[in-house]
């Protein structure tokens, strides 16, 4: 009952006492596995459903769950195994099926996917979150118009679905009419909602007052639903922070200097910074390149730098030899996600840039992009934008603010440590002055300029970000000024980035003491 209610910390105080007394409780151990993959501790779940399908071989559920959590990890071809012995269990269970299409997406199989996707709605086409899912692939690959369809019908067989409403409003480019902010007002106030379709919902509504040019409604919507979405998913600023400290002390240019050999190869471009920064606008220009693929971002550079113990102490404590071998597991990892023979491919995941100096240890010819964007804009949009997951610090307004203070300050020793190793793109500056700024990224990368790469918005690829439609268009001005709306709302924003708001675009000169 405290898990349906999601009432975690009394759900994990009945669990953890039981389990002292009947270690071998498969479905206790079960429910602890979902209570950890509910706060984002996904190798914690992982172990223990591992634990409880070995107690229980046959128990074809706790495998399925252990097939989510694999691909949510970004191990969706460790899924793709368990699941051959769940279908043979349980070929007509429908939400396997869902949970294969979701693997496969996460493969890059889309059109597997999709068909997929396909056949569980003609066999079951009542399942709203089937519609929904299906929308998603459908968006993914560009097919708006059929996505937003999807998500309709998932409104229609359940109307207070809140994620199908944000998702509708994740496409950026879908306007809510009356009728639809009606709905969703109705959907919120009806009794026995859900806290998820609730901020839903409320990040739904906060974009439709958004449109409107109704920013202080718009704001109380957004601030609604993150504070709902921060009572799910706690974050500690201090960690983020203790660990750029960390790495500001260990990775000396010294440090560097020391352990020039990793593996030396050449394929990635990594393309780090905040989310919101104009990460995904960078991957569909280089994209556009005939020697770039592009793929999506993978969450294997974060894995790998914990792999031998605490970073950064590991990896600066790693022999020649291990660093080596982690490069050649990271290529062998993200290869999975190809799906050309171009010699170049993008790894988009903006948190690397915590990782940037285990890349330069373990990967030290790799190109590494810095995607950067004026601080209100970039932190308010990402108050605004609702992640699924991975992304707890931008629930709270001062929390986004020393992430993000945090991130220039680890990337200002970066650059004076290994000056010119990364490139930045400031997102203004790609804005007005688009071809200069793409000839610059292009160079860096080594690459001949294509003017394929200034028509971008041409492309067609599979786009999995909040950006997917923006990317689709040419660029335009609008998005850098749409925080001012918000400004009353924005003091404490602007007091926690003190000195990085002033100094924008360069970092404040305090960074760049060593």
């Amino acid at each position: 009952m405290a898990l349906n209610e999601n009432r975690l910390d009394v759900a994990e105080r009945l669990l953890k006492p039981h389990l002292k007394e009947d270690p071998f409780d498969a479905a206790a151990i079960r429910m602890l596995a979902e209570l950890a993959a509910r706060i984002g501790r996904w190798k914690d779940s992982e172990n223990l459903l591992r634990r409880a399908v070995e107690l229980a071989p046959g128990w074809i559920a706790a495998k399925a769950n252990l097939a989510l959590v694999l691909g949510r990890m970004g191990r969706p071809a460790e899924a793709l195994q368990l699941l051959d012995d769940i279908f043979a269990a349980e070929p007509e269970e429908v939400g396997h099926w869902n949970l294969k299409a979701a693997t496969l997406g996460r493969l890059g199989d889309f059109d597997e996917a999709i068909a997929l996707y396909e056949d569980v709605l003609a066999k079951a086409p009542k399942q709203p979150r089937v519609w929904l899912s299906y929308g998603h692939m459908l968006k993914t690959v560009g097919r708006q118009a059929e996505g937003i369809a999807a998500y309709r019908k998932a409104i229609e067989i359940k109307l207070a679905l809140g994620e199908a409403w944000w998702s509708l409003a994740n496409l950026k480019t879908v306007k809510f009419d009356e009728a639809d902010i009606g709905a969703m007002e109705d959907a919120l106030h009806s009794p026995g909602i859900s806290d998820e379709d609730r901020f839903h919902l409320d990040f739904a509504l906060g974009k439709a007052m958004h449109d409107r040019g109704r920013a202080d409604e718009a704001f109380a919507h957004y601030r609604q639903a993150n504070v709902l979405r921060l009572k799910s998913q706690p974050y500690r600023p201090r960690e983020i922070t203790s660990t750029v400290d960390r790495c500001i002390e260990k990775f000396t240019g010294e440090a560097f200097a020391q352990r020039p050999d990793g593996y030396e190869a050449r394929d990635p471009i990594f393309i780090v910074g905040m989310p919101r920064a104009g990460s995904t606008l960078v991957e569909q220009i280089l994209s556009s390149h005939s020697l770039v693929e592009g793929t999506s971002e993978l969450p294997d550079i974060p894995v790998l730098a914990h792999k031998l113990g605490h970073y950064p102490k590991s990896i600066l404590d790693a022999s020649a030899e291990e660093r080596r071998e982690l490069g050649v597991e990271y290529l062998k990892r993200a290869g999975v996600q190809r799906r050309t023979d171009r010699p170049f491919f993008i790894d988009k995941l903006p948190n690397n840039w915590l990782y940037v100096p285990f890349i330069q240890l373990v990967l030290p010819n790799a190109k590494i992009i810095d995607a950067r964007r004026h601080p209100l804009a970039c932190c308010f949009s990402n108050f605004r934008q609702h992640f699924a997951r991975g992304q707890a610090f931008t629930y709270d307004l001062e929390h986004v603010g020393r992430y993000y203070a945090d991130y220039v300050r680890l990337m200002a020793h970066v650059d004076a440590v290994l000056p010119g190793r990364v490139h930045r793109v400031i997102y203004e500056r790609m804005v007005d002055d688009t071809e200069a700024e793409v000839r610059a990224l292009l160079d860096y990368c080594g690459l001949e300029f294509e003017p394929a790469c200034l028509e971008f918005y041409r492309t067609e690829r599979a786009v999995r970000t909040a950006s997917s439609e923006q990317v689709r268009q040419p660029i335009y001005r609008e998005a850098t000024e749409e925080w001012r709306a918000y400004e009353p709302h924005l003091g404490a924003l602007k007091e926690v980035l003190g000195p990085v708001l002033d100094c924008y675009p360069d970092a404040p000169a305090a960074f760049l003491q060593r």
